[in-house]
């Protein structure tokens, strides 16, 4: 997903994409889903959020 999908979900959840990297942007907007803010932190292999909008990307 490029950044700018990411800013567009960002705003629709309410999340301030403001200057933050990549990275720290779904991180945001997976603490405003109600998700570990664990993306690409490495914990991509024993993830156990099924649903998570980010698990495709996610290492």
């Amino acid at each position: 997903m490029n950044i700018n999908e990411i800013k567009a979900i960002a705003k629709e959840r309410g999340v301030n994409s403001g200057r933050l990297k990549k990275a720290d942007l779904i991180r945001a907007v997976q603490q405003e889903e109600g998700y570990a803010a664990c993306f690409g932190t490495g914990s991509g292999g024993a993830c156990a959020q099924p649903h998570c909008l980010w698990r495709e990307d996610c290492a």
